[in-house]
């Protein structure tokens, strides 16, 4: 049994770690780490958590003391994970990175964006982590970085257009919005319940960090730059993530011809589902599963192309993905503890 150590367990993303992992046949986690509860147990903090998955919380520098693992996730603020991870490589661990430390290429882009990068060696080192891009890539690295949850999906709903002549991929627009977990569990006015609830608000407007990740990867699998004019938005909701695409055309085109592209390029992915044409991905459909929705269609009375992509932001857009890059990397079937079907109602 492979040993992994969750650094931040008792945040959201680190509580979906612990979730997926109970249930894989081949790794366990031993330790974790918690900035606010250090010398307690999980179950102390969780109360569904205990028996066999239960395990010791410790200060982030003990855990770095003393790993006792084979690979870690790093659930940690922007900032605070690159001097992580580059300890726990220089253990010996593998190390899948939740943070947006290690996936830019270009420390003066990082430090545009979060400011001054505190271990500017790694960025060429780390590979950076959504599987329908990177598979192979991913298999022989020991730091993935993991994509954030509204580029995952950004790239996965405009990856299959970068090669179609028909389409002008040269900046898409996406309206994205998302629950209020993506905010982290720490206590912020904006995300109480009284604050968020029964409201939608965009926020990060022309300003959001995962603008940069999105051209990056976008630019690199076309082979030409790519901008994207990018809006997201806080919805009433404790999960999910839904992104409403456009990208105008350069000549007419049918949604039959777009549906089976994507159909083509995301035949042999097992979470991507490219849903019938007519029928629009739903949050409430991936709940708590690592699964994308995707849906495509031709607005021919404007001249534009919409794509749909729905994701549950803490499972395929930060937990779930995660742990499908272990699985890459440490030469475990992709799948394996991911292939839960969503939670409905």
């Amino acid at each position: 049994m492979l040993r992994a150590l969750i650094c931040g367990a008792t945040g959201y993303t680190g509580i979906e770690l612990v979730r997926i992992l109970s249930s894989h046949p081949d790794v366990t986690v031993t330790r974790g780490s918690s900035l606010e509860l250090p010398n307690h147990k999980m179950s102390q903090v969780l109360s569904f958590i205990g028996g066999e998955n239960d395990f010791s919380l410790l200060t982030l520098e003990e855990v770095l003391d003393n790993p006792d693992a084979d690979v870690a996730f790093l659930a940690l603020p922007h900032g605070a994970s690159a001097l992580a991870a580059r300890h726990l490589l220089e253990a010996g661990l593998k190390v899948i990175d939740l943070s947006a430390d290690c996936r830019l290429q270009d420390p003066n882009v990082y430090a545009e964006w979060y400011g001054d990068h505190k271990a500017p060696e790694l960025l060429a080192r780390a590979v950076y982590g959504l599987p329908e891009t990177k598979r192979e890539s991913i298999r022989g690295a020991d730091l993935v970085a993991n994509p954030g949850c509204y580029p995952t999906t950004v790239i996965l709903g405009v990856a299959p257009l970068l090669k179609v002549d028909s389409v002008d991929t040269s900046c898409p627009i996406s309206d994205s919005k998302s629950g209020v977990s993506g905010a982290g569990r720490g206590g912020k006015l904006t995300t109480s319940f009284c604050e968020a609830g029964g409201g939608c608000k965009p926020y990060g407007v022309i300003s959001h960090r995962h603008i940069p990740e999105m051209e990056q990867e976008l630019s690199s699998l076309g082979g030409s730059p790519v901008k994207v004019r990018f809006t997201p938005h806080l919805i009433p909701a404790s999960r999910g993530m839904v992104s409403t695409i456009y990208l105008p055309l350069r000549k007419e085109t049918t949604a039959a011809q777009l549906q089976r592209v994507y159909e083509d390029r995301y035949a042999s992915e097992p979470f991507v589902r490219v849903l019938p044409h007519g029928i629009f991905p739903d949050t409430a459909q991936v709940r708590g599963s690592n699964q994308c929705h995707i849906s495509v269609e031709v607005d021919q009375r404007t001249g534009w192309v919409v794509v749909m992509v729905a994701i549950d932001n803490l499972v395929k857009g930060a937990s779930g993905a995660a742990v499908q890059n272990m699985n890459l990397m440490l030469d475990i079937p992709e799948t394996v503890g991911l292939s839960s079907l969503p939670v409905f109602p």
